[in-house]
């Protein structure tokens, strides 16, 4: 079964009426991962018995006439950097070679299964979802199915090379500099960033990169992300942190036009050629749908890497803290080693310094944004980068370290964000244009995907 051909809602609602079987769904999910895993390297672990456990328990409740969730018989992969119970969570680290299965689910994960959703595996992840590459030295190299001599990104690259080579319809993901909206733009799909606190994160470990990351479903198209975001989102009283309850379901219409601001470089970046020529492509659409476009020039006072990057390394370097001494440290990426020590260098003033700066950058976005619904621009600044670039991109033909550089602010200031695919570039892999709300936006972030999806769709799928 290649799931591409398949809208969750369309899907999930075969399987409530019996036109289709779980058991047969899930079937097809360890079936078309036996055909293509192989060249992508999207599963590192599946769990072939419980999810047919899992399947055979809902075609028995179907059976019996009873009411069946709204996602039943869903297949999903799970980001290997929250736990699924009876899979183990590695974090793609040599570190967590051997570790024994999780014992309990992450609150993303206990929320889609209690609407129907069952695992199958988990996906692979860069070594602690550092970078936007997904390789690591656990499990090795994930390839994009849109052209496989490239990355599918990051970190959730796995869980993003699952969906688009049609092995499950849905995966979990987690964003903390842009790891659902880069490989979304990389891979073709629908991915959102919700405000932070929307999906709670009410695990047995603290949230890795304090309150940077925001976790939520990948899919192929916006319908089927808004849906699932609508069942995993609102408050959990073990995660203070997490927002109150919502007032209504996201991705409805406030009922009038949009206006939007579109910044080709948010001030500080340049941008290649072939992804703002997709995206002026896809500006012209929204125009012509009644969505009033507004250039401006400059959004923040500069590029915020150096502080995103000190708040990630001090979280890095308390996450590798345990495993002082280990001889698996020596397999960890050079550059992640770096960025490790940095952080255990940074001061107590340095780091709150660096917090300071989301405060600052907050203010300059919703400047920005007075008088306006939301703030479009590139997903990323170049096309996902070959593999043999070891991570390196390439804009407009000069090797750059930070061809992600439009995704990392919008952690910083907690927006919700969204990649939309818009076009492909000549080495066949897709382009996103990113859509970002003042904090708490979130519908309309969701609105405004959705119309682009419509008036400027991007049906094509990957040729793997």
């Amino acid at each position: 079964m290649d799931f591409r051909e398949h809208r969750v809602s369309d899907l999930a609602a075969e399987i409530a009426s019996g036109a289709k079987s779980a058991r047969e769904v899930i079937e097809g999910s360890f079936t078309r991962i036996a055909e293509t895993n192989g060249q992508v390297n999207a599963f590192v672990s599946l769990d072939e018995e419980g999810a047919l456990a899992a399947a055979r328990a809902v075609d028995e409740r179907r059976a019996r006439g009873e009411a069946l969730p709204p996602l039943a018989g869903i297949p999903i992969g799970v980001k290997d950097l929250e736990d699924a119970e009876g899979l183990p969570t590695s974090y793609g680290s040599a570190c967590y070679r051997g570790a024994q299965p999780a014992t309990g689910d992450s609150t993303l994960v206990a929320r889609l299964k209690a609407a129907g959703c069952i695992v199958v595996g988990k996906t692979n992840t860069p070594e602690f979802g550092w970078t936007a590459k997904t390789d690591n030295a656990l499990f090795g190299l994930t390839k994009n199915p849109w052209n496989l001599e490239h990355t599918p990104a990051g970190s959730s690259g796995g869980s993003a090379a699952a969906i688009a080579s049609g092995m499950v319809p849905m995966a979990t993901a987690s964003d903390g500099g842009g790891s659902i909206r880069i490989p979304a733009s990389a891979c073709g799909l629908a991915g959102m960033k919700p405000s932070y606190g929307r999906v709670p994160q009410a695990d047995a470990e603290a949230p890795g990169w304090l309150d940077l990351s925001a976790k939520g479903p990948l899919a192929r198209r916006f319908s089927d992300v808004v849906m699932a975001l609508n069942l995993v989102v609102g408050p959990d009283p073990a995660d203070s942190s997490s927002l109150p309850a919502l007032e209504a379901p996201l991705g409805g219409s406030i009922g009038r036009p949009l206006k939007v601001l579109w910044s080709p470089d948010l001030g500080f970046g340049e941008t290649d050629r072939e992804v703002l020529s997709a995206c002026e492509a896809a500006l012209r659409s929204l125009e012509a749908a009644g969505v009033e476009v507004t250039p401006i020039d400059r959004v923040f006072d500069e590029d915020p890497i150096n502080p995103w990057l000190s708040i990630v390394g001090a979280c890095l370097d308390r996450s590798f803290a345990p495993f002082e001494g280990s001889p698996a440290l020596a397999e960890v990426d050079p550059i992640l080693q770096m960025i490790v020590a940095g952080g255990a260098a940074l001061s107590a003033r340095g780091l709150i310094e660096a917090i300071d700066t989301r405060h600052f950058l907050t203010r300059q976005l919703t400047t920005a944004l007075e008088g306006y619904d939301l703030l479009l621009c590139p997903t990323t600044a170049g096309v996902a980068p070959r593999n043999d670039l070891g991570g390196i991109g390439v804009v407009n033909g000069v090797e750059t370290i930070n061809w992600v550089q439009y995704t990392y602010a919008f952690n910083m200031t907690r927006s919700p964000a969204a990649s939309v695919p818009i076009g492909k570039s000549t080495s066949g892999i897709p382009i996103g244009l990113q859509v970002v709300g003042n904090w708490l936006q979130d519908s309309l972030v969701l609105e405004l995907a959705l119309l682009l999806e419509r008036v400027h769709p991007f049906t094509d799928v990957a040729p793997l």
